[in-house]
């Protein structure tokens, strides 16, 4: 029997409130006035902001909404009317995930859209507005995978996260450095203050110590630097999965990691390598209303749908087919020819079993698809790995200490799972030498007969 979760229940509430609040009358502007300012990532401000927010004042019954472009480049309001026939509208600003922090210490945006989890320093400086990083203020919306585009013409399929660094850091300045026909390389890359940039920054040049290299051209706007790479012979970029439109995607291995391209279902789990989370952040200090009804509509299934009709990876749980493959672990064939594989996976920080602030909404969506579908906890089974360590023998513990965690969660919310593996350092999803890989690898993840 589903029972709600003790410990988790104010949580249970909080969303309750927040999807009231979604359904209900949100208050009407006072004079020529936005009801919300938005500001920050231009990979989410682009499209899925303005379609979430067209979404919510639908939903409120506002009438020909419309998505309308601002006076300056990457700004947008979103405005409806009443039935009385008031004005009612949002703006969207959308110049990168870093002025969205520093409009909001500023007073200059309701919420912020980042497509990168908040810097310490960015939540040191906010913290009279409350913490950035607790579990109400921090918000997933979304899954995206960095792509890294080609010309449709060049005839490399895969890279790895070594060679990207010396590419984009000007090691590698000529394709046959690469397997491909000769000519120089163009590199294309977003400025400094999106957080796409911050990402593959995070992931491929850090690791590496290396820099970008300064004969890269730099662009605020996804679209034009996706557009610039498809109609350049030598051109090679990186870009949110949805931007990816006439150029070239390839696939992108990280260490021991199997190359992957950049595929909804393997974004979904986070295994492909340059994965990464698209957030909203709330001040809990200064709440505005249509922020707080925002955030529960893109986490219902109505958002998380128009999630994936933009081009991004919802967070619905769906279920997918593993073929089983002789370099995987015993138990794990055994999964892979029983089982499915849902798209949700959890993830821990070092040394902790402490699930994040996603893994929390990922609990009960899992719930309510286990639920929806008839499977009772006896048909579930969890599968943790870790990252490698000196002593094969401990990473196979903590492999299956988290798996106990995730199950000792699912039993607050009434279901007792006993298959319970730990698979410590095998099938690594990303390179263990860094700390984005050792997270990726320490994983749990769930598999349904």
């Amino acid at each position: 029997m589903f029972r709600p979760p003790l410990l988790n229940r104010w949580f249970v509430l909080a969303l309750s409130l927040l999807t009231a609040t979604a359904r209900a009358a949100l208050p009407l502007p006072e004079g020529d006035a936005p009801v919300l300012r938005i500001q920050g990532s231009n990979t989410i401000g682009a499209v899925l902001g303005p379609a979430l927010v067209k979404g919510l004042m639908e939903q409120q019954g506002l009438k020909d909404v419309r998505v309308l472009p601002a006076n300056t480049a990457n700004e947008v309001r979103v405005q409806g009317s009443t039935a009385q026939g008031q004005p009612v509208w949002v703006e969207v600003d959308a110049h990168g995930s870093s002025t969205g922090f520093e409009a909001l210490e500023h007073g200059k945006t309701d919420l912020v859209a980042s497509s990168r989890p908040v810097k310490d320093s960015e939540r040191d400086a906010l913290l009279a507005l409350g913490d950035l990083q607790s579990r109400q203020a921090e918000q997933v919306i979304a899954i995206d995978g960095v792509a890294i585009i080609l010309h449709p013409d060049n005839p490399l399929s895969r890279l790895d996260t070594l060679q990207l660094a010396q590419v984009f850091s000007g090691q590698i300045h000529n394709w046959d450095q690469l397997g491909a026909p000769s000519g120089p390389i163009h590199l294309y890359a977003r400025d400094d203050r999106s957080g796409t940039f911050e990402t593959f920054k995070n992931l491929v040049l850090d690791p590496q110590q290396q820099p970008l290299s300064p004969s890269a051209r730099r662009f605020e706007s996804s679209e034009a630097l996706s557009d610039a790479v498809a109609n350049d012979r030598q051109g090679i970029g990186f870009i949110g999965l949805p931007y990816v439109r006439q150029a070239k995607p390839i696939a992108v291995a990280d260490g021991e990691g199997q190359a992957l391209a950049p595929a909804p279902r393997v974004i979904a789990t986070e295994d492909y390598p340059l994965s990464r989370r698209l957030y909203f952040y709330v001040p809990l200090a200064r709440p505005n209303p249509w922020a707080q009804a925002l955030v529960s509509f893109a986490q219902s299934p109505a958002g998380q749908a128009l999630v994936a009709e933009v081009g991004f990876v919802s967070q619905t749980v769906q279920a997918m087919k593993v073929e089983p493959a002789p370099q995987m672990p015993a138990a794990y064939q055994r999964l892979a020819r029983d089982a499915v594989r849902l798209s949700v996976n959890f993830r821990f920080a070092e040394g902790s079993a402490a699930l994040d602030n996603k893994a929390y909404a990922d609990l009960q969506r899992l719930v309510d698809y286990l639920q929806a579908h008839g499977k009772p906890a006896s048909k579930v089974s969890l599968a943790g790995f870790g990252d490698a360590k000196d002593d094969p023998q401990r990473a196979t513990l903590l492999s299956k200490l988290r798996a106990m965690a995730v199950r000792r969660e699912l039993a607050r919310h009434g279901l007792i799972v006993s298959d319970v593996h730990g698979l410590g350092a095998h099938l690594p999803v990303a390179d263990n030498d860094g700390d984005e890989g050792r997270i990726k690898n320490r994983r749990v993840e769930v598999w349904v007969r």
